[in-house]
């Protein structure tokens, strides 16, 4: 036989683009429309139609960026069409939706004329059912604009309000009341499913041939001039290859109804909320004509959302979860970034998470639902299970730029030993529409062949939300059994993690962190949201400690009324919120980050009026003062955990001499030499008597790179920056400073360089030796990223980074692809590096991108080997255009400690120390404030005290050891208690696995290196 295939196949796509899409509606007849422009925000439904509304005609421009109007549909379905089995009345809307994917454009939310809101309008899900003969239908629509614009990196003004303008997006294309002819639909859903196939099968396969002839077949029998009246026939020429059965050997999908719809990103957090109820309702249209459709949804925040602003919607969905058709899903209150949240933050994600679900639906999630985070801390195994979760899927993996993850269902193990069982879905898509592409690329890449057989797809439109639609679950129906390609189920997550972990006897083991080899830039950008972040995290420790405090040394035996449980459950789900993937991370739009800083803002001013009112409560009304110690370790004479009165400090002073190279700060454990252009030509540790500084090496540098990505501005740091940078070492001047607190020196040091300049005081104390940095940075550069350098005569081959509950070692070499492509790393308030004997911390109080290498420095030639040493750099800011073309410009203030000869023990108290800096509050009584716990071993580390979450005045202590070793230790509690014992994240008893022994007021405990404990204390035996 002659091939043709090539001949057929282009009759084919024209058939389909010119004939078979036009054809599936059969007739269409204008609707009446009218509008009204709402002012400012959006409003909702009621207050919308008390409005006069004006004519309005197809084809008239409408909504200015981030304007809302609502449109009123009204017309009557002509009496010649009556709906049949073949033929379903619809209204088709096209508010002038572009090519761009549902989400990223214009949206709408269709309400029934009594207020009830049917479903979503998006580019590829724009009709609404129609059962009666009249239509009176509101749009509410919404004018986002396409910041995306195909994924150019355009910079644009649309993402902040004040610069977006007023100039209408769109133009309302369609208002119909419409015809389908069911028949040549379904046509079409046959059509896509088995040509998708036949164009993944081999050339030579007898099954792609055969699917070939019978389209062939399909086209001839189908008459352009009567699509509807041959469309049966043409179905009937694809029945048989539809009808033969998958393979026995195929590949398994589990096929997931789901929507990732981003909690901000290139829309504000207020969008997302309407995003939601127009994914949601779309869900629930789906789930009533589908019954073995089941849809997923993570983020308890989407939901709590729902509940307040769409409360009728909230319970359709609370009937379908009770169904098990809409399943909720990760456990956690947003799909959060899980680099630089802290440990404790990271915990609470998932205590207000299962609790909202566990409170609203009766249901427990056990599987944690992350595709699209950038990097997973090693931390993240033992957090899951802490919370009594089991599974864990992530998607983004996919996106490295250098390696291939080597596994698609394994053991992935945390730093402590904990292990859970993982997925990471080979569709490699979080967004599937189940083709026959995506299809045959979870089994073509699927890594566990010949051990496993079973794989999760994810589908429905996502990031901008809309979710699945009717096409996608077609698709699912025909590929059920069908020769050539994987079976697909249609499932809930739970059912597929049951399968795959029964089916894999003994998955491969992943240990410690899955690192993204992309994106490396969301550890810096946007610099005062990621400060915000760190800051409102340690002021919620300090206000819930101090607050548990207050309740318990001068409440009644019962704190129910006492303890500011609203107002911290509010502040913790604000700082949640904004720790989702694309806030945290500064990838969003202007709008979301300004929003953020405000929100910030206020979450300082009610967590300090907390901190305020739980101090006066313990120490009185007077005319004294009290310094509070909220850190773990005990800080200038002030205890962990408590209070004293200030006291002069006894301590020797630092001394400061100005010399013909400079300046010298002393103390007795280190010399500190700083040269006229501002940077240390030596740091001496007299301790050690050794230099810290490699010779012919300056460190305290700062070097500003060329930050001009490929793509993913805010997203990503890209190799040239590595090479492409200039050393800031011109200083205009540096001078003592004056004024500083008895015992400390330093000297200021004012550069200047483009539109920038960076005031930075370097400080010394006689107590220790540590160098403090505070950096005032006025940052107008564009596309630079600015880094702080310290060159160290330390050769180490690996790095400790502080994350959530510990810390974790990564080579500072590149000896390999995986080492190479893991130059820039995150790390929470401090690093270490270090020989065997001697170590160096660098802290910070805001930064979390490091780049740690070992580095060739300038030395005596005849001893290569001597100008080996470390770079610790800390990336401080950037100043991406896109999506944010004014990302980080302004000011910045900034803290950085230097500690020579310092263990890693140094570092974790450096950490807390630059943290959590006292605080003094004055207009108090004498009372000192007595530590509710104090703990015998440096190695066991406080990192929360409350009150638990039932109103039963029980305190909850979190612990974990961070030193990397295993540590016994003495909890000794300083109040009335009649029982502890351990209990899960959500303070549910467990068996003990750390706790050895009650002794009175202690408690003896056995940590393994970075075990995390929590620990309830009952304090009442009566009922609540």
């Amino acid at each position: 036989m002659h091939d043709d295939s090539a001949l057929v196949e282009a009759r084919l796509n024209r058939f389909v683009r010119e004939r078979l899409q036009p054809a599936i509606y059969r007739a269409t007849t204008t609707l009446t429309v009218t509008a009204w422009v709402a002012p400012g925000e959006p409003v909702l439904f009621a207050e919308a139609v008390s409005h006069p509304f004006v004519p309005f005609s197809v084809g008239e421009a409408w909504g200015r960026p981030w304007g809302t109007v609502w449109f009123h549909l009204t017309g009557t379905v002509p009496a010649e069409w009556a709906s049949t089995a073949d033929s379903r009345i619809e209204v088709v809307i096209d508010l002038g939706f572009t090519t761009a994917v549902p989400g990223f454009q214009a949206e709408g939310t269709a309400y029934s004329a009594d207020g009830r809101l049917i479903k979503g309008i998006e580019s590829l899900n724009r009709t609404v059912r129609i059962t009666g003969e009249a239509v009176d239908l509101y749009i509410e629509a919404a004018a986002n604009p396409n910041i995306a614009a195909d994924f150019s990196f355009t910079p644009t003004a649309l993402g902040d309000l004040a610069t977006a303008g007023s100039t209408p997006l769109y133009r309302l294309r369609q208002a119909d009341v419409a015809a389908r002819d069911m028949q040549v639909w379904h046509l079409a859903q046959d059509v896509f499913t088995l040509d998708g196939l036949r164009r993944e099968l081999p050339a030579a396969s007898p099954r792609r041939a055969n699917i070939l002839r019978a389209l062939e077949r399909c086209l001839d029998l189908l008459d352009p001039d009567d699509l509807g009246g041959t469309a049966r026939a043409g179905r009937a020429a694809l029945a048989a290859v539809l009808a033969s059965p998958a393979n026995a050997s195929a590949h398994r999908v589990y096929a997931v109804g789901h929507a990732h719809i981003d909690s901000a990103w290139l829309w504000p957090v207020r969008e997302t909320v309407r995003k939601v109820a127009r994914t949601f309702s779309n869900v629930l249209d789906l789930i009533d004509r589908h019954p073995d459709f089941v849809f997923a949804a993570s983020s308890a925040q989407q939901y709590a959302w729902l509940a307040q602003f769409y409360p009728e919607l909230f319970e359709r969905v609370r009937l379908a979860v009770a169904a098990g058709t809409f399943v909720p899903v990760g456990g956690m209150w947003v799909e959060s970034d899980t680099n630089m949240p802290g440990g404790e933050a990271l915990a609470r994600q998932f205590v207000a998470g299962k609790r909202f679900f566990m409170e609203q639906f009766g249901v427990e999630p056990l599987e944690v639902w992350l595709p699209d985070s950038f990097g997973y801390s090693a931390a993240l195994p033992q957090i899951v299970r802490a919370a009594g979760s089991r599974w864990f899927l992530t998607q983004k993996l996919s996106w490295n730029d250098t390696n291939v993850f080597p596994h698609h269902s394994f053991l992935w193990e945390g730093i402590d030993g904990s292990r859970i069982f993982t997925h990471f879905p080979p569709v490699a898509d979080y967004n599937a529409q189940l083709s026959g592409l995506e299809l045959a690329r979870a089994e073509r890449l699927f890594a566990e062949k010949g051990f496993s057989n079973t794989s999760l797809v994810p589908f429905g439109w996502g990031d901008g939300g809309g979710g699945p639609t009717e096409e996608m679950i077609a698709a699912a129906h025909r590929a059920a059994s069908l020769e050539g390609s994987p079976t697909v189920k249609l499932s809930s997550p739970r059912r597929f993690f049951e399968a795959a972990e029964a089916e894999y006897a003994a998955p491969p083991v992943w240990s410690g962190e899955l690192y993204l080899e992309f994106h490396r830039g969301t550890l810096t950008s946007q610099a005062r949201t990621k400060q915000g972040n760190r800051r409102s995290e340690h002021l919620l420790r300090e206000a819930e400690l101090w607050a548990t405090t207050a309740s318990i040394r001068v409440g009644a035996s019962r704190s129910k009324g006492q303890y500011p449980r609203a107002a911290l459950e509010n502040a913790w789900q604000t700082v949640l919120l904004h720790q989702f993937h694309d806030i945290l991370p500064g990838s969003s739009i202007a709008w979301v980050h300004q929003q953020a800083e405000r929100e910030y803002v206020r979450v300082a001013g009610v967590l300090e009026g907390v901190i305020e009112a739980s101090v006066r409560a313990l120490c009185g009304t007077g005319d004294n003062a009290v310094v509070l110690n909220a850190g773990p370790y005990a800080q200038a004479g002030v205890p962990a955990l408590g209070g004293l009165a200030p006291r002069a400090d006894s301590l020797a002073g630092a001394t400061i001499a100005r010399t013909p190279d400079g300046w010298v700060l002393t103390n007795r454990h280190v010399k500190v030499a700083i040269d006229p252009e501002g940077l240390f030509s030596s740091v001496y540790d007299r301790n050690a008597e050794r230099e810290v500084v490699p010779p012919g090496a300056r460190a305290n540098l700062l070097t500003l790179h060329r930050d001009t990505p490929t793509q993913w501005d805010a997203w990503d740091i890209d190799t040239p920056h590595a090479r492409l940078f200039e050393e800031l070492t011109h200083a205009e001047s540096v001078e003592q400073l004056d004024e500083l607190p008895p015992g400390r020196v330093g000297v200021r040091i004012i550069r200047r360089f483009g539109a920038s300049s960076v005031i930075e005081d370097v400080t010394l104390t006689g107590e220790s030796s540590v160098i403090d940095l505070a950096f005032d940075i006025d940052w107008h550069e564009r596309e630079k990223l600015l880094r702080l350098n310290f060159a160290l005569d330390v050769r180490a081959d690996r790095a400790a980074s502080e994350i959530q509950f510990g810390h974790i070692f990564r080579p500072t070499h590149a000896n390999t692809s995986w080492d190479a492509a893991r130059f820039e790393t995150v790390a929470h308030r401090w690093v270490h590096v270090g020989e065997p004997g001697f170590g160096v911390a660098v802290a910070n109080d805001s930064t979390y991108g490091h780049a740690i290498c070992r580095t060739a420095f300038s030395a005596v030639e005849e001893d290569a080997a001597a100008a080996i040493g470390t770079t610790v750099a800390l990336s401080l800011l950037r100043a991406p255009r896109y999506p944010d073309p004014s990302a980080d410009q302004g000011r910045h203030c900034l803290r950085v400690a230097l500690r020579t000869g310092a263990s890693i023990r140094d570092a974790v108290y450096e950490g807390y120390r630059l943290n959590l800096p006292l605080r003094t509050v004055t207009g108090v009584g004498a009372r000192p404030v007595e530590a509710l716990f104090t703990v015998d071993n440096p190695a066991v580390v406080v990192e929360a005290v409350k009150l638990s979450g039932d109103d039963s005045g029980d305190v909850i202590v979190r612990v974990y050891e961070a030193h990397g070793t295993r540590a016994r230790a003495r909890i000794i509690r300083s109040f009335d208690a009649v029982e502890v014992y351990e209990t899960d994240l959500l303070e549910r008893r467990v068996a003990p696995a750390a706790l050895i022994a009650p002794d009175g007021a202690a408690v003896t405990v056995e940590l393994r290196p970075f075990q995390l404990l929590t620990l309830r204390f009952t304090r009442s035996t009566d009922p609540k």
